[in-house]
């Protein structure tokens, strides 16, 4: 294993979530216009939005990929991994009763916030698939860490092309592979993003056995606009709490005073 200084937080990463922010702010700030009236766009099935938002939840669920493996294939710190999850289970509860309030009849049930707390654990069990390896010790070892590569592309294809049924029903929706998809304004099921998250993991894997990458990892910026972007990255999970109210009181104002 190279030399990679076991931190809380990777700059390059932080940088990659940052920037992944800031389209989020894009997306959403957007979809505010077109819900207040000043813009009119099509989410729900245009083309340039679908694939706008896929590109961000792909960047995000692959850097936390990434991160899981480098916070975990050593040491875990369990308490601080816990505390996380637990701010993301609390905060996913904050999510769908807001998205009640606001959204009726587009509840978010299960959406990136609940995804990321599910796929947190899950993740962990595939990080020690990377840690495991097969044949003898001097004839060679293959590391099973491949594996979340090949699962990951599994999972993403099996999401995007099985269909049943009985995942239909409302407790069995958060799995995927469903006939319709369900009526809310955010939905992440485990098929195909958890195969993001695999194959982030991977990569993961990746970077902490090359010297090269090791480096990246250990790089830092004094650009301004690079910290900026490195500390919003840092704290995505608060940002992503607060944006989305900001956002929407201040187009609320701006639209009772234009009438």
């Amino acid at each position: 294993m190279t030399d990679i200084k076991h931190k809380k937080h990777y700059a390059v990463i932080d940088l990659v979530r940052g920037f992944a922010i800031l389209l989020m702010f894009i997306y959403h700030f957007s979809y505010d216009l077109d819900y207040f009236g000043f813009i009119q766009a099509n989410f729900a099935s245009g083309k340039f939005w679908i694939n706008f938002r896929i590109l961000i939840v792909t960047l995000f669920l692959t850097v936390m990929g990434i991160s899981l493996y480098l916070a975990s294939y050593q040491t875990l710190n369990k308490k601080r991994f816990a505390r996380r999850l637990l701010l993301l289970i609390v905060y996913s509860l904050l999510v769908s009763i807001s998205s009640w309030v606001m959204f009726p009849k587009a509840m978010i049930l299960f959406g990136i916030l609940h995804f990321i707390a599910v796929a947190s654990v899950l993740g962990l069990l595939f990080v020690q698939l990377s840690k495991c390896n097969l044949g003898k010790r001097n004839s060679g070892k293959i590391n099973l860490g491949i594996l979340n590569l090949m699962l990951g592309l599994i999972i993403i294809v099996m999401g995007q092309t099985l269909e049943y049924p009985v995942f239909n029903q409302p407790f069995l929706q958060w799995i995927g592979m469903m006939t319709k998809l369900p009526v809310t304004v955010d939905y992440v099921p485990i098929f195909p993003w958890f195969g993001i998250v695999l194959i982030g993991i991977y990569l993961g894997q990746l970077i902490a056995q090359r010297p090269a990458d090791a480096f990246l990892l250990n790089w830092t910026s004094h650009h301004p606009l690079t910290k900026l972007m490195t500390l919003g990255g840092r704290h995505s999970l608060h940002i992503y709490m607060l944006h989305q109210p900001l956002f929407m009181g201040i187009l609320y104002i701006i639209s009772l005073i234009a009438g």
